[in-house]
This record gives structure tokens, sequence and C-alpha cells, in this order.
């Protein structure tokens, strides 16, 4: 190009044309024969066309106004048409004006704009209009002038435009009418649009489709369909442009109907053939969650464009089907297409979702060949998808590589930090965005959020809410929002209200989150006054609404609360979720109506892993937990998988320990990663069968061991009555600077109790006291305890005394106490001072100071005890408390009393209650009871020697020695043999 502004003077003599009069030049320019200056300037012409850079053109530019060129139209235009082309709309509109010295004709002017609309300069060609319109117009520039408007969003100046058609006369002409419908159309005048079309004396199918695409534009969806029908009964013959607007929509107004015959009509028509709808037609099918259909679309295309295959990966994206899209975009590569920005985006996130780091290099690689690595958007796409793979260095690496980095950049890196945990790099990278110039934007305050909330730091949640005031995005509901839940993840309830209150608009997320967050903690009281205040306010709930004030509900006062919600559900037609039904299962089974939570249950026809998860967690909370295991072989016959949450309500229900080792064996095969309460549900079952072998084991193989596996494995240790590994391991606890929590002094407190060594219960009550957990009244109600039944009774009342706090468990521990060590007058006197200083006992209160009396043998203080056990208290007698007084009767010889107890008792007594009866008979030589009592232990205990010989001794006792003798014939016909009798006198 440089040569041909070197050689410009070859091809004409700009002297022989600057001597020339005007008038000449300008025949000679457009009207005379081809003389040799015509020809020159043609020559010329032909070279204008062929510039590509703004250098040369200028240095053209200047040798035609040198030579009087710039006057002759063809000229003007050719210089026009070459500055618009090289992105320069300025000189271009200058060089119009100047041309014409500020008086076009209309034929010149409509040329300028038509090549100004044509190269997309709208604002460029509606500042040309403005400052040459009064010179004239027709319908050739209105129509371009209006799309203009339209592009730019002008709608005062596009009404201007429209008055003016009207006063020239041109409102008749079909191509203005059209532009101006499609203008108030996409203005969102709607009604506008439909006036102006009702005024056209004759529509083309151009007006039409812009009709058509009006309606659907603004969402008027029957409108649209209504429209369609008449343009079919009118005669039109419906092509691509008239049905993918409205295809669009078919998606989102769920009618498939509608969109299955636009899909016979397009059929019809002959246009599924066109693009355009291909791509409509399989994103409509995906929006009906009718994959098959979108892939038939698909494969029945004859040849493929880059968009279908787009939207075909798109479709399979949205639904999560990873391996499909992939195919897909194998597909695409197998038949030479490349990719473009939309198809790596798009198909990026199946690689961290599921294939995983080999397939996303891959992509990754082609990402380079094709020249798209450069583009931000996908570098964001692979910086978030390589986060996600656990490859942060290789994130961090390509967002280092870019050194202008947008808010989407900053923002995907941002969250590849949060997604590995590095909570303090992404506020640090938050830090340097704003630092390097980048003003974070909402989502990146969003993401930020997000942290706080997982770390649970308040004074950081503070920090960032201020910086979300200072940079003024209160206004932002979804800012807001964020806000709301971060309060309460971070235990801050009352500051995430007073926020809530505060907001001007209140959307359904911010409700929910409320509602949510009070349910967290239990308040349901809380949850169910927002929720009405929310129906108050007319705002229209959702599902999620409803199980947030479901799972509020966990007492047995809130059931009729819960079944009034039930009721909602089922009438608002919600109750059909499974996610809802297992809410409802959990929130009845918690108000221990466990019948309606099985009558759900076995109603529900989708019931997933979590739905017998809910019902399993109910019989065990409700203390039904012969039902669970029958109820995990159903799961498993019905193929529902079970989780890791199955495995811990079953682990505690074992009913051997072969059971409890086939569980806990599938949980390592299946589970490539067990939690903390997976080990400690898992020693707790060994502990029940006195393995502490494996709980060892266990206990050994966990790499990181948190103060929850310590405590789990010391109690493991205590309920294995192995007492003296507690206090070696907790002192290698203390020794590793692993600080105890309560449940751990608790565990040490127990062992030392197993060991009844005074002296360990002082070294232990040390530790407690130097540590400071003897402030906590459950340490305390322990150590009484302990040091009672380390035979410290002094000491343990000194800690009864010097307790500021005491509880009913404190009462009841020093009762306990004197029971122990045979004290009954003091326990009583104990127990009485509790009553006057109005703490009420409990069940297990009673069951100490009954004991009391059975050893010190107060058999009218103990009628007067059990009597107002349930009159006075409203105390359920349990068998603890039946066997008291049966203990004590029969030991004071008041045997036909406590038979009347016996027969009087709502269940049936226990083995050890009959057995210290039958004992008490045999003592005082009553046959007759004994005998009654020893029928029903044999009928109970069948298999065991000890009834039968407890009642032969009776038998023998009382002279009766053929019961005796037959007795022994029918013990011996079951197989049943006397226990061995060993004497410990003489043994080392």
């Amino acid at each position: 190009m440089a040569t041909h502004c070197v050689n410009l003077s070859k091809f004409f003599k700009i002297t022989g044309i600057r001597h020339q009069s005007k008038q000449n030049r300008g025949k000679s320019f457009a009207f005379s024969a081809p003389t040799s200056e015509a020809r020159q300037l043609e020559a010329l012409t032909v070279l204008l066309h062929g510039t590509c850079s703004q250098k040369c053109l200028r240095a053209l530019h200047a040798r035609l106004a040198v030579a009087g060129a710039i006057r002759d139209t063809s000229v003007v235009m050719g210089l026009v048409q070459r500055y618009l082309s090289l992105g320069k709309p300025a000189p271009a509109a200058s060089l119009f004006a100047g041309a014409y010295r500020g008086r076009p004709t209309v034929y010149s002017l409509n040329l300028a704009v038509r090549c100004f609309s044509d190269h997309g300069f709208h604002r460029e060609l509606l500042d040309l209009y403005r400052e040459l319109c009064a010179f004239g117009s027709d319908n050739f520039t209105f129509s371009p002038v209006i799309k203009a408007c339209t592009a730019v969003s002008c709608l005062r100046l596009g009404r201007e435009v429209h008055c003016r058609v009207l006063r020239t006369g041109h409102g008749g002409n079909v191509g203005v009418q059209t532009a101006l419908l499609d203008m108030y159309a996409k203005a969102g005048q709607i009604d506008v649009s439909r006036r102006v079309f009702d005024g056209m004396v004759q529509r083309d199918l151009i007006s039409w489709n812009a009709m058509v695409s009006g309606y659907s534009l603004n969402g008027c969806f029957l409108e649209a369909v209504e429209e369609l029908k008449e343009m079919q009964q009118g005669g039109m013959r419906l092509n691509a442009s008239t049905l993918v607007g409205i295809i669009g929509m078919c998606g989102g107004f769920e009618a498939k109907d509608v969109g299955s015959s636009l899909h016979a009509v397009a059929m019809k028509y002959g246009a599924i053939a066109d693009e355009s709808l291909t791509s409509a037609f399989i994103s409509m099918y995906s929006a009906f969650d009718d994959l098959s259909s979108s892939r038939l679309v698909f494969d029945l295309q004859p040849v493929k464009d880059l968009v279908s295959f787009n939207s075909m990966i798109s479709a399979y994206m949205q639904h999560c089907n990873w391996k499909e899209a992939f195919e897909v975009f194998r597909l695409m590569h197998c038949t030479g297409l490349g990719p473009n920005l939309v198809t790596v985006v798009s198909v990026l996130p199946s690689c961290n979702d599921f294939f995983g780091i080999n397939q996303g290099e891959s992509v990754h690689g082609m990402i380079i060949k094709f020249g798209l690595a450069e583009q931000v958007s996908v570098a964001s796409a692979l910086v978030s998808m390589y986060s996600k793979l656990g490859k942060l260095d290789s994130a961090v690496l390509l967002f280092c590589y870019f050194t202008e980095k947008n808010n989407l950049m900053w923002n995907s890196m941002i969250s590849g930090y949060l997604v590995n945990n590095q909570w303090s790099m992404a506020l640090d990278s938050f830090c340097k965005m704003q630092i390097e110039g980048v003003a974070p934007d909402a989502t990146a305050i969003i993401n930020v959020i997000s942290g706080c909330r997982h770390t649970k730091d308040l004074h950081m949640a503070k920090s960032i809410h201020a910086y979300a005031v200072r940079s003024r995005f209160e206004s932002n509901q979804s800012v807001m929002n964020a806000l709301l839940a971060m309060y309460a993840d971070c235990g801050d309830i009352s500051t995430s209200y007073t926020l809530f209150q505060k907001m001007e608009v209140r959307m359904l997320i911010s409700w929910n989150t409320m509602i949510s967050g009070f349910a967290e903690i239990g308040d349901s009281e809380a949850s169910l006054m927002l929720f009405c205040q929310m129906c108050h306010d007319e705002v229209q709930f959702d599902l999620v609404t409803l199980i947030s004030v479901i799972s509020s509900l966990s007492g047995s006062e809130d059931a009729t609360v819960g079944e009034s919600v039930h009721s909602l559900a089922i009438k608002s037609g919600c109750n059909s979720d499974v996610s809802l039904t297992n809410a409802l299962i959990s929130m009845y089974t918690n108000c221990r109506i466990v019948e309606a939570g099985q009558q759900l249950f076995d109603s529900c026809c989708f019931a997933n892993t979590i739905t017998y998860n809910a019902l399993m967690s109910g019989y065990r909370k409700n203390n039904v937990s012969e039902k669970i295991l029958p109820l995990f072989y159903q799961m498993v016959k019905n193929d529902v998988k079970p989780n890791l949450v199955t495995l811990l309500n079953l682990l505690p229900v074992c009913q051997s320990q072969l059971q409890g080792k086939s569980i806990h064996s599938y949980a390592v095969r299946n589970f490539t990663r067990l939690e903390t309460p997976h080990f400690t549900s898992a020693m707790g079952m060994y502990s029940r069968f006195n393995n502490i072998e494996y709980c060892s084991k266990i206990f050994s193989l966990v790499g990181e061991r948190n103060i929850i596996l310590w405590n789990a494995f010391l109690s493991a240790c205590v309920q294995c009555k192995q007492a003296d590994m507690v206090a070696d391991y907790f002192k290698h606890m203390l020794f590793i600077n692993v600080k105890p929590d309560a449940v751990t002094i608790l565990a040490l407190i127990s062992a030392c109790s197993q060991l009844g060594d005074a002296d360990f219960a002082a070294c232990v009550t040390a530790v407690i006291l130097q540590r400071g957990f003897s402030a906590k009244v459950l340490v305390l109600n322990a150590l009484i305890d302990m040091h009672s039944r380390c035979g410290s009774i002094s000491f343990a009342r000194e800690l009864f005394d010097s307790s500021v706090e005491k509880d009913s468990v404190t009462w009841g521990a020093m009762i306990n106490a004197y029971s122990m060590h045979g004290n009954g007058e003091a326990a009583l006197d104990l127990f009485s001072t509790m009553i006057d200083s109005g703490v009420d006992p409990d069940d297990i209160t009673f069951v100490s100071v009954l004991s009391a009396c059975s050893h010190s043998g107060f058999v009218e203080q103990g009628r007067t005890l059990f009597k107002s056990l349930q009159a006075d208290y409203g105390i359920m007698p349990r068998m603890e408390h039946y066997a008291c007084m049966v203990d004590l009767l029969g030991r004071t010889g008041h045997l036909d009393e406590a038979y009347d107890i016996v027969r009087s008792m709502p269940s049936r007594p226990s083995d050890n209650l009959l057995e210290s009866l039958l004992g008490a008979c045999r003592f005082h030589g009553n046959s007759k009871i004994g005998e009654s009592v020893g029928r029903l232990l044999i009928e109970s205990e069948y298999g065991k020697s000890r009834s039968y010989v407890m009642l032969s001794n009776i038998y023998a006792s009382a002279g009766k020695w053929s019961d005796c003798e037959e007795l022994r014939s029918d013990m011996e016909a079951k197989g049943l043999r006397k226990d061995v009798g060993v004497s410990l006198i003489g043994m080392t």
C-alpha cells in the first residue's frame, strides 16, 4: 500500500486537473465521455477500494481533494465507505458534511445513512441525521434512522422521527412502519407497536415477524401464539425468523404442546433446516427435560454448524450430563469444526465435575491450539477448572500469566482459593485486586462473604460488611442476602435480623435465609413469626420456606403447628416433593409421633437415601432401635444405596459384633474418606462389645486426631473397664499439647471412679482445678460422685457445699454418695433440704433416695417417697424405683406388700427385681411367695440355672423335698447345671 501512495502521480496529472474550471471539472467527473482525466479518476476510484490502511486512505483523500473530485458522489461515498470499514466514523461524517457544504441531496444522505447503518455506527448515524435532516428525508432515510434509534435505545429521538414520518407523509410505507413497531417493541411499549401494526394497510412477512418477535421479546407468549395463528389464517408462509423467538419462550412457559406444534409447523413449511431453528429446538426440548428429543433434533440435522454443537453441549451441561456433553464435544472435533469461546466455556465444567485432570488438560491443549487461550473468559474458566480439580498451583500459574486481569479473572481466582480452603489467600487476592485498580464487583464481595461463612470469623465478617457499605453495595440484593446468611452462620443471628429489618426490598430468598437461620438455632417461635409476617406481606412462600419452617419444629409441643404446616404444604401442592417429605418425617419423629413419620415413609413413591436416613434417625431418637435393621434390609432390597449417615444410624444398634464389623467393613470398602463421626461411632460400637483392641486400632489409624476422637477413645476405654489406659492416654494427650475439654475430664473422672484410688482422685481433682473446669456443673457433679466412690465422702460434701450453682443432678449425686455409704439419714436430710431450696427432684434423685432408704431400712420414709413420686412430682415410676421399693420391703420382711407391688406393676418385672424378692423370701422363710416368684423367674429366664437353684433352696428350707426333687429333675432334663462355686481363700 505504501507503493500505492508513492505512485499516485502515475494515475493522473494533478496540474492538468487543477487549472480546469469548476464547471468543467464537474462535467468531466460526472457527465462527460471517458476523457483521460475521467479514466484517471476511475482508476483512482479502483485504487480507493483497495486501500487497507488509514495512512494510505488519508493520503488518497488529500490527493482527491487537491484534484477537486470530492464533490463527485461516487468518490465521496467511496471515501466514506473506506473510512467506516477502517473503523473511523468521525472522518467519514466530517467528509460527507463538508463535501456538500451542509446541503446534501436526499439521495446522497440516504447513501451515507445506509453506509453508516451497514457498518454498525448507529450513534454517529444519528448525529449525522440530526445535523442534516432539515435538507429532506424519504422512505429510504427513515428506516435505517429508526433502526439506529432502536440499536442505541434512544426512544425519544425515535418518537421525533416518528412525528417527522407522519408530517412528511411517509407513514404508510411498510418498511418504515415495520421499523417503528420493532423500535417500540424493543423499548417495552408493545401496545404502541400493536397500534402501529393495526394501522398498516399492507403487511408483508417482515412486518408479521416483527410483531411476533415483539410479543416474544416482551414475554407475551399467548399473544405471540395468537399472532402466529392469524398469520397462518392469512395465508402467510412462516419462516425461521417467525418461529425462533416464540420457540425460545415455550420452555419458560412450560408449553410443551405448543412447542411440539411449532416443531410440526417448522417441518411443514420447510424451515426446520434453518440452523437458528435447530439450536432453538434443542434448547426448547432441554427446558422440557426432554434431552432425548434435543438429541434427536441434533442428530437429524444433516449439516451441523458450531451453534448447533454448542446448543447440544449446553443442553447436556444444564442437566449435569457431563459424559454426554463431552462426547458431543469429541464429535464436533472429529467433524473438523474448531471450538469457539462458547464451546470451551461450556465444556470445561464437565472436566472438574465428572472427568478429571487428564480431560481438563486435553481441552486446555485444544484451547491453545485454536488460539483461544488469550480470551479472558476462557482463562477464567480454566482457572476455575484447575482449582476445582485441586490443582491450585496450575490455576495460580494461569492467573499470573495474564497481565490485564478483569473482574471475571479475579473472581475465578478468589473462588479457587475458597474451594481449596485457602481463606487467607482469598482475602489477600481480594486486597491485591483493589491495589491493582480493579474495583471488586458484587460477585467478589459475595465470594469473600462465603469465606467468612466457612471460617465463621465474625470479626472479618463485620469488616467485609463495612467494605460493602462503603462501596455502596447495600442496594445489591444478592450482597445483602449473602450478608444475612453470613451473620447467621457466624452465630450472630441478632445482627442478621437487624440487617433484615433495614432492607427496603425483601426478596423471597431474604425471608428464607432468616427463617432458616432461626431454625438452625432451634428457635421455632421466631421462624414461625417470620413465616406469618411473610404471608401477611403477601410474599409467596416456596418449597425452601416450608422445609425451613418444618425443620425448626422438634419438640412435642410443636406437633400441632407441624401438622398445620403439613396441611399448608398439601394445599399448595408441594407435598409431592421428596425433600419436603424427608423434612416432614424428621419433624414428626422429632415430635415423637413416629407413626406419622412411618405413614409418610410408606406413602412416599420416590424414597431416596435421605428418606431412609430420616426414618432411621427417628427410630433411634425414639428408642425404637429394633426397627432400624429391618428398614436397612428394605433399603438394600430396593436398591437404594446407603451413605455415611446410614452407617452412623446402623453402628449404634448392631445386635452383635459381627454385624458391627460388617457395617464397618462396608464403610471402609465403599467410601474413600471417613469423617470423625464414623471413627467415633465405630469405636463406640466396638466398646459396647468390650473390644478395646479394635478401638485402639481405629484410633491409631487416624492421621489427624481432634479432641472429639480423643474423647471417643477415652470413653471407649472407660466402657471397657480399662481405667489405666485412660490415665496413660490422658498423660500422652497433655504431652503433645492437645487441649482437653469438659468431655475429656468427665472420661478421666469416670476412669478414676472405676479405679477407686483416692490418691489418683486427688491428682485428677488438682488437674481439674488448675485448668478451670471446676466451674462447670457437669464436671463438679462427676467429681462429687468420683470422691464418694473412692471413699472420700467428706471431700465430696466439701465440693457440694462449695458449689455456687447446684442443679438436680448435683443434689442427686450427693444423696447417692450418702446412699452408697449407708448413711440413709444424711441422704434423707439432704433430700429435704433440696426440696426446701426449691429444686424439684428428678427420677434419678428418687432412685438414689429410695436406695438409701432400702440400705438403711427406712420403710415409712420409703413408702412416703414412693407415693409422692407420681402424686407430687408427676414422675411415672420406672423399673429402678420399683426395684428399690421391693428391695426395701423384702429386706424388712414386708413380703406380702412387696409381692403386691410386683403384681401391680404396669410392665413385666425385671429378673434382678424378682431375684431380690426371691432372696428375701428365702431369708425370711416365706416359701409361698417364694414359690410364686420363683415360678415367674423360671418362666421368664428359660435356660439359666440360677433361678432353678434359688427356688430349689427355698423348697429345701421349707421341707418340700418332693417339689425340690421335681425341680432338679426338670433342670437336668433341660440340660442345665449349677454354676461351680470358686473360693478366693488361699488364692494368690
